[in-house]
């Protein structure tokens, strides 16, 4: 039976993570992945996805001075060239050259430090279970009776339907049903809560909903499914909204409704492994099993890719040496490639509010204030910057050209826990975007100049000599 040094179950975001972080420190590692190394970044999330939204976007751009006809399964092929090239840095053969064991099979725990694979024992002074997750299928009656998609397999379709229906209006369904329909799809969006995004800020999740609406997206808000069955069409959906039934036929179905855990078939019960949605870690994400640790979409709690890049050195690290370090989500940022993008970094104003109370300061910009904006017809934007009464950043929300790049900024401010104010006194390229902020940081450095005790106590007296 070989022996490791790691043994890393999946080779996602976090198992690539985990592995070549060992690797680094000259540990023997071995890799063991069920199906194709990459993960689902690679094959069914973030790359196809911005592959296809780029695409969609040029179609979109070029449609406002001339009609075409899209040629979609040429459009699916060049998204799918894009993970290949992706993979290319992720195969088997690079992870060996580099200095693992690559072994493909389902992983089957004997023991916390034995697992099996295809029959062959191997053992592991510590093993990582970075499996991560699959799209979340609820048992909605009919479902499993009518051809449906998820994210796993919309990318390997050979051409984009006429008309689509998608289940679920949270990040992944947002950017699909965008893409899609400026793909020439007829796409209806059906959402159980009242809006889109419904955790984030509702004013920027209202702003993406009516941004696609305008563009052709239909949404059923409020509505849950209750029923499928196929048709002539293809797909016919029965949803309740206020009581009332309301029918809708497309061609095809994406589900979109989140993620679960991908456990099965790993026999963590003979290992000492508990479940709790995904799997138990504590706050050095080692698991019940002493010497097994867990990391990315798997344990949880936020399901992104760059959260299981954050995870997996950190689980590593406590894994392999013994200064541990506690994994800390006090500072975690997102973005959501919507046209325009949604990003976000820290709490939202109602959660301010909770923890802090009536003390903290909320600043807004609209990016019709913003010169580089204005050179753009029909650019818009909006920063929502939540603050505490010193002006250290709980949050921050942006929608807009570059939110994703902009959120980057307030977040090495916000994580080095820096006044927002020092922004203001940074050279910031003119005209960019990124003006924005130094413009709101300039207003967040006169109210900390006002509130600053010595000011207050002379405004006071100069009010009380009036």
């Amino acid at each position: 039976m070989e022996k490791f040094d790691l043994i890393v179950i999946g080779s996602g975001a976090a198992g690539l993570t985990s592995a070549f972080t060992a690797l680094g420190f000259g540990k023997k590692v071995l890799i063991v992945e069920k199906h194709k190394s990459g993960g689902e970044c690679t094959w069914s999330g973030c790359i196809p996805s911005k592959g296809l939204i780029n695409e969609a976007k040029a179609v979109y751009t070029a449609r406002k001075f001339a009609e075409f006809k899209v040629d979609t399964a040429a459009i699916l092929a060049r998204v799918r060239a894009t993970s290949e090239s992706i993979y290319q840095h992720e195969t088997p053969e690079v992870l060996e050259q580099a200095g693992a064991i690559f072994v493909t099979g389902p992983a089957i725990f004997e023991s916390a430090k034995i697992i099996t694979v295809n029959e062959r024992r191997f053992q592991g002074k510590k093993i990582m279970i970075a499996t991560g997750s699959s799209p979340l299928v609820p048992p909605i009656p009919g479902l499993d009776t009518v051809p449906y998609l998820t994210n796993d397999n919309f990318f390997e379709q050979q051409a984009l339907p006429e008309s689509m229906v998608v289940l679920g209006g949270g990040a992944i369904g947002m950017e699909l049903s965008q893409a899609m329909n400026r793909l020439g799809v007829d796409v209806t969006v059906v959402e159980m809560m009242p809006e889109v995004m419904f955790r984030e800020e509702p004013e920027f999740s209202a702003i993406v909903r009516q941004t696609l609406a305008a563009e052709g997206v239909k949404f059923l808000l409020g509505a849950k499914a209750t029923l499928f069955e196929n048709c002539e069409a293809g797909v016919r959906v029965h949803a309740e909204k206020d009581q009332k039934n309301i029918v809708i036929e497309a061609r095809s179905l994406l589900v979109a409704l989140g993620r679960s855990p991908n456990i099965d078939g790993l026999n963590l019960a003979a290992a000492g492994i508990e479940i709790n949605k995904g799997i138990k870690v504590d706050e050095r994400l080692q698991t019940t099993a002493k010497g097994v640790y867990a990391c990315g979409d798997v344990a949880g709690p936020y399901l992104l890719s760059h959260m299981a890049n954050f995870q997996g050195k950190i689980a590593t690290m406590n894994a392999l040496f013994p200064l541990r370090r506690k994994v800390n989500y006090e500072h975690v940022a997102w973005a959501t490639f919507t046209d325009p993008e949604f990003a976000r970094a820290g709490l939202t104003e109602a959660e301010a509010k909770e923890q802090h109370g009536d003390s903290i300061r909320v600043y807004h910009y609209d990016f019709d204030k913003l010169d580089r904006a204005k050179t753009k017809q029909g650019d818009m934007g909006r920063i929502k910057l939540i603050t505490n009464r010193k002006g250290k950043v709980l949050g921050a929300h942006i929608i807009g050209e570059r939110a994703g790049e902009l959120i980057a900024e307030v977040q090495v401010v916000k994580t080095l826990g820096l006044n927002f104010a020092k922004l203001q006194g940074v050279i910031h390229p003119y005209p960019t975007y990124s003006d924005a902020l130094r413009q709101i940081a300039q207003q967040v450095f006169l109210d900390n100049l006002l509130n600053h005790p010595v000011v207050r106590f002379f405004r006071s007296f100069s009010r009380s000599k009036k």
